[in-house]
């Protein structure tokens, strides 16, 4: 009959106390488990090692094009649109303030891709809402005729959808 050979550990998986299971510690400095110190100079080196491979492989990445620098992920601004035709629209009077009156003609700058002429009613019903009722200063003040000039730029890219890229005031008079 054959006879079977057990050897006990204090490196085997599981064992809690080499003491209570029967095991003999070694006598040999061979034997001896390893310092602690060694166990964070391997450490050590593995995560120097990670870091270095990290940081050389994103490196070659950025290099070979792998990752956009970013300038691309950013939303690029729509192109200006291309100028076309100047739609004249007859001068109107509006009533300012404290009874004084504003004849004002205007020019609607359309842009290349409208086919056909847009409703020029439009813009005139923006611009009597914009001026009437201002008092005179205000009106040939230099400063406040290019804010409100500007406004109605506003007013008229959304009310004619970006078919108007620009207004001119052909026609400027206040009594």
């Amino acid at each position: 009959m054959p006879i079977e050979q057990r050897v006990i550990s204090s490196n085997k998986i599981g064992a809690k106390n080499p003491q209570s299971i029967g095991a003999v510690k070694a006598a040999s400095p061979e034997a001896s488990p390893e310092p602690q110190g060694g166990k964070r100079k391997k450490l050590m080196i593995v995560v120097v090692v990670a870091v270095v491979l990290l940081l050389g492989g994103g490196g070659a990445a950025y290099f070979l094009g792998v990752f956009d620098s970013g300038a691309s992920a950013a939303p690029s601004a729509p192109p200006a649109p291309t100028p076309g035709e100047v739609l004249a629209v007859e001068p109107v009077s509006l009533n300012l303030a404290d009874g004084h009156y504003l004849r004002v003609g205007l020019g609607l700058q359309l842009t290349a891709d409208v086919t056909e002429a847009p409703d020029p009613s439009r813009a005139v019903d923006a611009a009597i809402a914009l001026f009437s009722g201002r008092t005179v200063e205000e009106v040939t003040d230099p400063t406040t005729r290019d804010a409100l000039k500007a406004q109605l730029v506003e007013q008229l890219a959304e009310v004619y959808e970006g078919e108007v890229m620009d207004v001119y005031l052909t026609n400027y008079v206040t009594q």
